[in-house]
């Protein structure tokens, strides 16, 4: 099976959701946040502080390649598809599911979060600009779930029922 990876917005469950799918489905999970974390030996916050969003991009861009590419759930960082090229890797090597989350349910998900360095202002305002931007990228998926009002397991399930559904996978 290719690999599946997750994108979406910040707050929209991708790393939740993805580690649900992976116990599932018994395959192995990854989270490029997390790799990139492990490479760099600091934190998101940290690594945006000191060498900026573009430094962040290329780190994550690494990440994603350095990850297998079958039989294997992938979370992705929420402004991963921003690359082309990212986003040509991702549907070239497996099936990505966007994860999509109104407005008003992300700033829910993420008013009282302070490790998201996107997010330092106006957090409301920040969500629904960089939301903006980013939504018809993630449109380019080749499903779109609405996770607004689901579950963990009814989310998992609508995956789980899709990759059945399509000989592909």
């Amino acid at each position: 099976m290719n690999a599946i990876y997750l994108i979406g917005f910040m707050g929209s469950g991708k790393t939740t959701i993805g580690t649900e799918l992976a116990k599932k489905l018994d395959l192995p999970f990854f989270d490029t946040d997390e790799e990139i974390i492990k490479s760099e030996n600091r934190p998101i916050s940290q690594i945006f502080a000191e060498d900026g969003e573009e430094y962040f991009r290329q780190a994550e861009t690494k990440a994603l390649h350095s990850l297998p590419t079958e039989n294997v759930i992938v979370s992705t960082g929420g402004g991963i598809i921003l690359n082309e090229e990212n986003r040509s890797y991702m549907k070239k090597n497996g099936n990505t599911f966007f994860l999509y989350c109104s407005p008003d349910k992300l700033f829910e998900r993420l008013k009282d979060d302070t490790a998201r360095p996107l997010l330092s202002g106006d957090k409301r305002k920040e969500i629904e600009s960089r939301l903006e931007v980013r939504l018809p990228l993630y449109k380019e998926a080749n499903h779109i779930i609405d996770t607004s009002d689901l579950s963990i397991e009814e989310t998992v399930k609508k995956i789980t029922d899709l990759l059945t559904k399509n000989e592909k996978f």
